[in-house]
């Protein structure tokens, strides 16, 4: 599970990097869905500490609360497991 994990946020980290360097080019963005969908499987870790260290979508309302919504889910499930 560990393994997942660390893959999981490590591939959440460089699609959301990604999104941040494409919203700096005004370049064709990710989706929020499919940033969501990384957040869920696991990779809200990092998604998390992104938002805040490199300052991409950490003022949006409705993106935050469903970010946090998913780390609320991944801390459960972890000390469930």
């Amino acid at each position: 599970m560990y393994i997942y994990l660390i893959l999981i946020n490590i591939v959440s980290g460089i699609i959301f990097y990604s999104d941040k360097q494409k919203a700096k080019k005004k370049q064709r963005r990710i989706p929020e869905k499919t940033l969501h969908i990384l957040e869920f499987l696991g990779g809200v870790f990092t998604i998390l500490f992104l938002m805040y260290s490199i300052r991409h979508k950490n003022a949006k309302k409705s993106y935050y609360t469903k970010t946090y919504i998913a780390l609320l889910f991944w801390i459960i499930l972890i000390i469930l497991i």
